[in-house]
């Protein structure tokens, strides 16, 4: 923990007091790469109150509760006329300042106006911090191209395991949780999902499809890991979508049998500012229901008590507080 200087705003620009940030697991990515070195503030999930707003902002103003998500894309380059908004140079080099594991965030000009959102009273600033995450599932699934009646194979089923689970039911899939932790899979039935160690969802999937097996498998967490195991319940012609990096040099994966059998492999890094805007309407119109998904709340000076519980897999969610 140290004392910064609180951030000052320019025009367009806003300062928000944080009220809570949610704890991503590409938040521990970075805290635990070789190629990080201090100081650095990461939280990309925040939620806090407008405390100063710079000139020519006309919305939102001070007082306002807001939403605020930390990459936004020119939207006019090469990649943005394709659909591909997070490759774009812009999205990659803009960020929230310092970012959302601290007491003020100064929000730039262009989060301001697309990525910024005024809450309503009646959601909680919980349910508004998986506004992000939700925008991040939302365009992994149009990637994988999910139809109603599919078969799909969610593996990892921590927070953004569940925001897949409730998107892939209200799309009308039939959707087969897996996780090789107990306690998760307790925690998923509890929360409505079927969830099976790897072994028995095998057979699971199996059933569902006619034999068939996935139309897709989207893999939340381990992806190297997973894919081997995705690639032996996926049907031929289907998909495997990797939602999470890792360290693996190499996928585990056969060209051979990735030409056969034609599977197609996708992967999600971020959202669009369409995306945002689409979760945080199911959010608040509570569409998409995030309840249940935080089993953890940390205040700052313990963030790390929190990493260590995601770091376990002890805690489905955790949410920060300063």
């Amino acid at each position: 923990m140290e004392e910064w200087p609180r951030p000052g705003v320019g025009p367009g620009e806003l300062l928000v007091r944080v009220r809570g940030c949610g704890l991503c697991g590409s938040d521990i990515a970075k805290l635990l790469a070789p190629a990080t070195t201090a100081p650095a503030v990461f939280g990309h999930e925040v939620v806090g109150e407008v405390i100063e707003a710079g000139p020519d902002v006309t919305a939102p103003s001070v007082g306002d509760r807001v939403v605020v998500a930390h990459h936004v894309p020119c939207g006019t380059c090469h990649y943005c006329r394709r659909g591909s908004h997070s490759m774009c140079p812009d999205f990659k080099a803009s960020n929230l300042d310092p970012g959302g594991f601290a007491e003020y965030v100064r929000v730039p000009a262009p989060n301001v106006a697309y990525a910024t959102f005024v809450l309503p009273n009646h959601v909680a600033d919980e349910e508004a911090s998986f506004v992000e995450p939700l925008a991040c599932c939302l365009r992994a699934l149009r990637r994988a191209g999910v139809q109603p009646g599919d078969t799909v194979a969610l593996v990892g089923l921590g927070s953004i395991g569940h925001l897949f689970a409730r998107l892939l039911h209200r799309s009308g899939a039939v959707v087969v949780g897996v996780d090789d932790a107990v306690h998760r899979r307790t925690i998923a039935r509890r929360l409505g999902v079927e969830a099976l160690d790897p072994e028995s969802a095998v057979v699971a999937i199996a059933k569902r499809s006619e034999g068939r097996g996935a139309d897709h498998v989207i893999l939340t967490g381990g992806a190297g890991h997973g894919l081997g195991w995705g690639a032996g319940v996926v049907r031929a012609g289907g998909s495997l979508h990797c939602f999470a990096g890792g360290p693996e040099p190499a996928l585990p994966l056969a060209l051979d049998a990735l030409y056969h059998r034609e599977l197609t492999v996708t992967a999600t890094y971020s959202s669009s500012p369409a995306d945002l805007a689409e979760a945080f309407r199911l959010v608040v119109s509570g569409a998409i229901a995030v309840d249940g998904l935080y089993t953890h709340r940390v205040p700052l000076e313990r963030l790390d008590e929190g990493v260590a519980l995601m770091r376990s897999r002890d805690a489905l969610k955790v949410y920060v507080m300063p």
